[in-house]
This record gives C-alpha cells, structure tokens and sequence, in this order.
C-alpha cells in the first residue's frame, strides 16, 4: 500500500513494497527490482525474513483474537498486500463463517490478485476496494456495501504506515479511519521499529534501493493507539502479542498491538 495522488500504473522497473513482502516470504508475485531491493536489505539485516513471517503470524493471530474472543464480524484491511496463507478473511471465517471483509489497496499487481481475496466462504463476504491509504470518504463510501458501520468493526492496518514519513500525517490518517467507526470498533496495528542497528541499516539500503520504508521507536508506535483502549499485553514485538504455546518467541524488529475505540 502506498498514498498517491493519481491511479496507480503497475511499473515492474520499480519496487514496490507488496511485491518485496511477497519476496520475503517465499511468493512468487514479484519481479527483478523487488527481489534486488529484498537481496539488498537482507544481506545487511539477515532477519528480515523471519521477521515477515512473525508479522505475518500476528495478524493471524490478532484476527483470531478479533474473531474469536472479542466477536467481531466486519474487517475493514486496509494495506492488503499480495494473497498468502491466512489471508484475514480466511482466518476470521474459520472462527466465525459469517465474518464480511472488506480488502484495501491501491497497487495494480494487488488488484489483478484480488480474485483471490474475494473467494469469500458461502455464510461470509468479502469485497475489495480500490483506493490509497489517506481517502477516507472513497474508503467509507464503498466498504459501506459490505460493511455496517453502526456495528463494530475491526480495522487492520498491518505494517503500512512506515511508508509514511511524517508522524503527523501518518496519525491524522490513523485518526481518520478510526473516526470512521462506531463504539466497540478495535485498531490492530503493526510496523518497523529501529530497535536494532541491522534494521536500520536494511531500511536506508531498501530507501536507497527505491523502497523507502520509515522506522519509529516502540514509544512512536504506541501512539497511534492514543484514545484507544489496549488488550494485553499491550503494545509490544509482534512476536511476545499472545504467542501460541510452544512457539518461539525470538525478538523481531516489529511492534504492534490491538486497541478498542471506547
């Protein structure tokens, strides 16, 4: 996901960060400028492919935390990203078969993917919409077909907003969405934090390299949950959020958490 102006062009020469996502964890939707950009940055920060696997292991969790023990039914994705395992509608609709899910993004390769992430199961719905990360009006607009926005919803915004530079925008748009929601909504939230001296070096090599990617401090990202209500155990690595018994609880380079909107 990344904010434009205009309608995004699909341009191979040029990384872009689904396709370098998709790289790291093992996909095959990616193209030479990605794979160099995630050849780059791992040769520096060697742990960047576990660490997408551990970002992508907690939004499965946090989606089950949502559609189990907290009972939401609506998923507002926004940052969708390429179709992998545990796409947030398939995890919330194993839980709860009448979940509706809405996907967000505005990349073209995304887009022609999207077949994918509508393949919805027979009690549920999924939609897909087309749009950049700061267009609230054409992102309420259009999920309102889908979903209810009297009703609780979950909002996902799962390791995007490094591709916002500035924390004021990046908290306006946070902000923004949430206003969206009624009582009882949740924000599940995760993005890169400069907690280690490798990760700060894979993200100027990937900026170099065309991918500009912006890290915070843990203290950063807790602020995108202001006003919110956090479930335990807070905002903390992505890998210490409720981790599955036995798992390995390795520390990565990203932190996130679940909010509730009083």
């Amino acid at each position: 996901m990344i904010v434009s102006d205009g309608a995004p062009q699909l341009d191979t020469s040029v990384p872009h960060s689904a396709r370098v996502w998709n790289y790291w964890l093992g996909g095959k939707d990616n193209y030479p400028a990605d794979r160099a950009v995630g050849d780059k940055v791992r040769e520096v920060f060697p742990a960047i492919v576990e660490n997408a696997q551990a970002c992508r292991a907690f939004l499965a969790r946090t989606v089950g935390y949502l559609a189990g023990e907290a009972g939401i039914r609506q998923f507002l994705d926004i940052g969708t990203g390429l179709p992998t395992a545990d796409n947030t509608h398939e995890v919330a609709q194993r839980i709860a078969p009448t979940s509706r899910v809405v996907y967000v993004d505005n990349d073209p390769l995304v887009l022609a993917h999207a077949r994918v992430l509508l393949n919805s199961g027979p009690e549920g719905v999924t939609d897909f919409i087309d749009a950049n990360l700061n267009d609230t009006e054409t992102i309420r607009r259009e999920a309102a077909r889908t979903l209810d926005f009297s009703r609780p919803v979950a909002l996902m915004l799962m390791g995007i907003l490094g591709h916002v530079e500035d924390d004021d925008e990046a908290l306006g748009i946070v902000r923004g969405l949430v206003d969206l929601l009624p009582s009882g909504s949740y924000l599940a939230f995760y993005d890169g934090t400069d907690t280690s001296e490798l990760i700060v070096e894979g993200a100027k090599v990937s900026s170099e390299g065309g991918h500009d990617y912006h890290l915070r401090s843990p203290e950063r990202i807790a602020r995108f949950f202001d006003g919110l209500e956090l479930v335990e155990p807070g905002v903390v690595t992505v890998t210490a959020w409720r981790p599955a018994e036995g798992s390995d609880q390795v520390h990565q380079d990203s932190y996130g958490g679940i909010g509730r909107k009083p």
